[in-house]
């Protein structure tokens, strides 16, 4: 079986359309259909199926990308024993994460290590969590920086490895004149009458503030559709509207705001994310150690 045909498969276990995968892979839709049907002649059963607009494992299909997993996991393992023999930490290492996360880890972590390993190059592409782990299974990044506000995709839960790296709660920011500023926490009910600006940027964080206000018995009414946290912050100051902010955010913002706890309290879980056969790479075990160092000094 050809190993190019097989991670072809692979993509399309993970990303279900061959206009995906061809993206993925820097193939045609029409070469990647080649490259499946060859794989299907070579195996002799067939590994995929048409499901309305998009493909379809077959079982056969699933049971090979198992195997495929399996492989993958061999090879990253290889890689990593020989990065260790060559006793050296150099070579570039792939970060994906989101930004609010990019902005409040990585600058001391990415500083501390070119200080320490000037053979290390670490590059910085923003991509929301759910980019960041597909970027991850198809070898386009090393590390992702991600969350759970929107769950974790069931393939990978074997081949992928999450450090958890910090809890960030989630704030309601007012002006700081406005009549709950001086509130200990808030309830999401208490701002059913609000004007709200939310940030569009990420349509995952957006739809879990959606989320939690339905869970309160009302959809919000948003004025403001804000991609970041610029205007954001300049409608809340100017008591324009109120808003959903995660902690980690509230760092970077400018504003004459108050920021007030949800009642009940409201976190998201911030982890690492790296192949389970990259696990003791010297370059992915220094970064997560100096990762897991700022997280701790944050949380201080």
């Amino acid at each position: 079986m050809d190993f190019a045909r097989l991670r072809a498969l692979r993509e399309l276990s993970n990303r279900q359309t061959m206009t995906a995968v061809a993206d993925v892979l820097c193939l045609t839709p029409s070469a990647v259909s080649q490259q499946l049907a060859q794989l299907e002649a070579e195996v002799g059963v067939p590994l995929t199926e048409r499901r309305g607009r998009g493909v379809k494992l077959t079982h056969a299909g699933e049971v090979l990308v198992g195997h495929v997993e399996r492989v993958l996991t061999v090879l990253d393992e290889a890689k990593s024993e020989l990065a260790q023999i060559r006793e050296e930490i150099a070579g570039t290492l792939r970060v994906a994460a989101f930004a609010t996360a990019a902005a409040a880890l990585l600058p001391p972590v990415i500083q501390a290590l070119r200080a320490a390993y000037p053979r290390l190059q670490v590059t910085l592409v923003e991509m929301e969590p759910a980019e960041g782990l597909a970027a991850l299974g198809s070898w386009s990044t090393d590390i992702a920086i991600v969350d759970d506000l929107g769950g974790r995709p069931a393939r990978g839960g074997q081949t992928v490895k999450h450090v958890p790296l910090i809890d960030d709660e989630l704030h309601v920011i007012l002006a700081t004149g406005h009549r709950l500023a001086r509130k200990k926490t808030l309830g999401l009910a208490e701002l059913k009458d609000e004007e709200w600006a939310l940030d569009s940027a990420s349509s995952v964080y957006g739809e879990f503030v959606l989320g939690l206000c339905r869970r309160a018995g009302y959809a919000p009414r948003v004025s403001a559709e804000c991609l970041g946290s610029e205007i954001i912050a300049a409608m809340v100051s100017s008591g324009c509207a109120v808003s959903i902010i995660p902690g980690l955010r509230l760092g970077q913002m400018r504003g004459a705001f108050a920021a007030v706890p949800l009642r009940p309290r409201v976190h998201r879980h911030i982890s690492a994310a790296f192949r389970q056969g990259e696990r003791t790479h010297p370059a992915i075990r220094v970064f997560v150690d100096q990762l897991l160092r700022t997280a701790k000094s944050l949380r201080a």
